[in-house]
């Protein structure tokens, strides 16, 4: 995480408080437990064991408290729950082709692991913040989507995170827990997954550096508002420290929509690849605006700007290869 980022925030003014992060192995979670342990707070990870997952903690590993498992184990959750403070809960499924072929893991994952996790946290007194997803949206393409706008997933990984999501709200409403709703617009940076079941930016800029053209999915015309993950980091640090946000659910985005065609074209340029086209995905969303008034009235502003923090990415990147 650039060092510029932790200075955002005056930590002295926070409660140092014990987080679980669910997935907190993985890209976006390791990046926040890094940021949580910087503020103080004492971290435990819940996460399916892998080796890309030890290498995304291997700076911290002996800061936290590691709990190899699933969010599918009731038995783990309760375990992993008990004595904690705040549940950040990242974990998921996440790729869109994988939730076309293999739907009901999607469930298994991203439905039943929150039901598992809010029973944990209803039965211990924690407060939740939970991970949904823009994507719940469906696309944008008339209006920029508010925290009440219609789900129109058009997928079944959105729509196993719409249904998790507002499992979330129905366990604030019916049994008045403290949950607060988080749908971050897409993310990037170091430590994102490439290759098979990854995102499209490591994707690009892995082949580009392999020799390889750049495969853009239909008409490239396709546009996301996208975050660094550094700017997400701050986000979550700046709800964890709020205690008047249950029951509120927060847009994150950046109000900037490049489309896949310029994000092709850029890594392709910088690093001496090509570009081609090929058929369209099924499930994706031609365009995702987002309206994240309320989240910037509350100071979760992004410090990156999209081209800044690819640049960034890129040279990160290289220096792996």
């Amino acid at each position: 995480m650039p060092a510029h980022t932790v200075e955002l925030i005056n930590w002295e003014r926070f409660v140092k408080l014990r987080v679980v992060i669910t997935g907190g192995a993985g890209f976006q979670g390791s990046h926040l437990a890094e940021g949580c342990l910087n503020a103080g707070h004492q971290v435990t990870i819940l996460n399916t064991f892998s080796e890309a997952s030890l290498d995304n903690i291997g700076g911290i590993a002996d800061d936290v408290n590691v709990v190899w498992g699933s969010v599918t184990d009731p038995e783990v959750v309760g375990k992993t729950v008990r004595g904690q403070d705040v549940v950040i809960h990242m974990a998921a499924r996440i790729n869109v082709d994988e939730s076309i072929s293999s739907p009901f893991s999607f469930v298994s994952v991203n439905v039943l692991g929150t039901y598992n996790i809010l029973e944990a946290a209803k039965e211990h007194n924690a407060r939740l913040i939970f991970a949904s997803s823009t994507e719940v949206y469906g696309s944008t393409s008339q209006k920029d989507a508010t925290e009440e706008s219609e789900m129109r997933p058009h997928s079944p990984y959105a729509a196993s995170k719409a249904a998790a999501d507002r499992m979330c709200y129905a366990y604030g409403k019916t049994y008045g827990q403290d949950v607060t709703i988080m749908r971050a617009c897409n993310l990037f940076g170091p430590r994102q997954k490439s290759g098979k079941g990854g995102a499209v930016i490591p994707i690009f800029v892995e082949r580009a550096l392999s020799g390889q053209p750049l495969i853009v999915n239909g008409s490239g015309e396709q546009r996301r508002e996208y975050m660094h993950v550094s700017d997400l980091v701050q986000a979550y640090l700046l709800v964890l420290g709020r205690s008047d946000l249950s029951g509120e659910t927060l847009n994150m985005g950046t109000q900037e929509t490049p489309s896949i065609k310029e994000i092709a074209y850029f890594i392709a340029e910088g690093l001496g690849s090509s570009v081609e086209f090929g058929p369209g995905r099924q499930g994706e969303v031609d365009v995702l605006r987002l309206d994240s008034t309320k989240g910037r009235a509350l100071g979760i502003k992004p410090q990156t700007s999209f081209w800044d923090g690819l640049r960034q990415y890129i040279d990160w990147r290289r220096c792996l290869a």
